[in-house]
């Protein structure tokens, strides 16, 4: 099977009208124009690959160059050599504790086939804590293994009792109780409001007197190995359970505001509220077999939700994803089932996976190992030219989420100073940050408008002194020729 093949049958992602480039130079770092491949093989390809995002008026974005032309067809490709006399010296400093990374020519991963060899590289093969970048992982393994179509469904159905209802929990995080006209942190989400309307329609004449929360669709412990509980409080994560209100923050509009530790119980009696009960009007159990449905709601289209993922880097987003993997691959939908479905995905289609070893979906276990090598490929698979025969543009939400440098998501304060400015709204990148982890992993267009990968990771110093230095050398490579 070739790199990056999608499993069952190849999809290609419909275009995405009326949305707005965010910043012009992003450059769109796959390029702009009407042919069909990035850097060497098309001069034109932003319709292809989405990469455009809208535009925040509240943020200063960084200022666009005068003129925005195609990636040229022939634009030189770095040489080994050129990138080693500017990214070794940087590599080199202490101050980045245990680095390891790569730069890779997307151009070169097109079609079947293994890919190439890095153009730049330090310790590829090393396997390190990936933080938020082993998102990528799960990105890829979802749109590998899903239809990008696809819409997570929260279910109500009759309960074993007169007047009871059960809210099934089919693990859609972005479901919110905020009324239609109020935005939270998710795309497009499902409202409880118009489930609340259906039940009311299909009980009419019938008195709904409790609500029963089911939560059976996934298995095992609901906080995974290497986690720490105080990130629940921290805004970082949820208790992981497949029923919960816009990702169980406690304020539906903080993206990183402290979450709940009871997420399933409060969806439910937000439910009940809506249903004119009391908190005390819900229990916890399953829905009868063969169940009478009442309503149902749905997410965001799988595209969408990868996109946000990859902007907002949403922990609990990912863990979603990833059982859904699991789900679709007829495995154990908890923490073990879905890192193990997530890893067997990719390897099914092409990518090696040796030295990765994921606890989670999110990344942020501290157990959790991946090396360079890997996050370049599945960057490169996903920015990789259309080519003939089956390509790789289903993953093409990958790069189009990412998170612009100084423009929007996990990277609008990052490159503002120094060396690293001159990568503001040239470099779009996952980031990755626990403590004593820092990864950079994205795209980059170079000075010969040249589209190149790069994946940097560090391990054992604090993010304080790496993330500067990670930023500088993802800028260097946009002022860099390095031929």
């Amino acid at each position: 099977m070739g790199l990056g093949r999608r499993i069952g049958d190849t999809l290609r992602l419909p275009t995405k009208p009326g949305r707005i480039v965010l910043v012009v130079l992003v450059v769109l770092a796959l390029a702009a124009g009407a042919g069909g491949a990035v850097a060497v093989q098309a001069p034109n390809v932003l319709s292809d690959l989405g990469l455009t995002r809208a535009a925040r008026a509240e943020k200063d974005l960084p200022a666009p160059v005068p003129e925005l032309t195609g990636l040229r067809a022939d634009a030189p490709l770095p040489s080994s050599a050129g990138l080693g006399s500017v990214l070794d010296p940087l590599a080199s400093s202490s101050a980045l504790g245990d680095f390891a990374g790569v730069v890779v020519d997307p151009a070169a991963q097109a079609g079947a086939g293994s890919p190439t060899a890095p153009l730049w590289q330090q310790s590829p093969e090393e396997p390190l804590v990936p933080g938020s970048t082993g998102k990528l992982l799960t990105a890829a393994a979802t749109l590998l293994t899903l239809d990008p179509t696809d819409r997570l469904v929260t279910r109500a159905v009759a309960g074993a009792e007169p007047g009871q209802v059960v809210l099934v929990g089919g693990g859609d995080p972005t479901l919110t109780a905020l009324p239609e006209g109020r935005t939270g942190t998710y795309p497009e989400p499902a409202r409880l409001d118009d489930l609340v309307a259906a039940v009311q329609k299909a009980t009419a004449g019938q008195k709904v007197t409790s609500v029963v929360v089911d939560t059976s669709a996934w298995t095992g412990p609901v906080l995974a190995p290497g986690w720490d509980p105080a990130d629940i409080p921290g805004g970082n994560v949820t208790p992981i359970v497949p029923l919960m209100l816009d990702g169980g923050r406690l304020d539906p509009t903080l993206q990183d505001g402290p979450r709940t530790t009871t997420p399933a119980v409060d969806a439910g009696e937000a439910f009940a509220k809506k249903l004119g009960l009391s908190a005390s009007a819900v229990t916890e159990g399953t829905a009868p077999a063969n169940a009478k449905p009442l309503g149902q709601v749905y997410s965001a289209p799988v595209s969408s939700l990868v996109e946000h993922l990859m902007t907002s880097s949403d922990n609990v987003l990912a863990e979603t994803l990833a059982r859904d993997v699991a789900l679709s691959r007829k495995a154990d939908p908890s923490f073990a089932g879905a890192s193990e479905q997530v890893l067997a995905a990719l390897s099914q289609s092409g990518f090696d996976v040796t030295g990765a070893h994921m606890a989670d979906g999110s990344g942020l276990s501290t157990e959790d190992r991946v090396p360079p090598r890997l996050l370049g490929a599945i960057l490169a698979a996903a920015a990789a030219p259309t080519g003939p025969g089956e390509g790789t543009e289903f993953l093409r939400p990958i790069v189009s989420g990412l998170p612009v440098a100084g423009g929007d998501g996990t990277l609008d304060d990052r490159f503002a100073t120094g060396s690293a400015s001159a990568g503001r709204g040239v470099v779009r990148a996952k980031t990755g940050t626990l403590t004593g982890v820092s990864a950079l992993a994205g795209v980059v267009t170079d000075v010969d408008g040249r589209l190149l990968v790069f994946a940097l990771m560090s391990n054992g110093q604090s993010p304080a002194t790496v993330r500067p230095r990670l930023d500088t050398m993802a800028a260097t490579l946009s002022r860099c020729g390095c031929r």
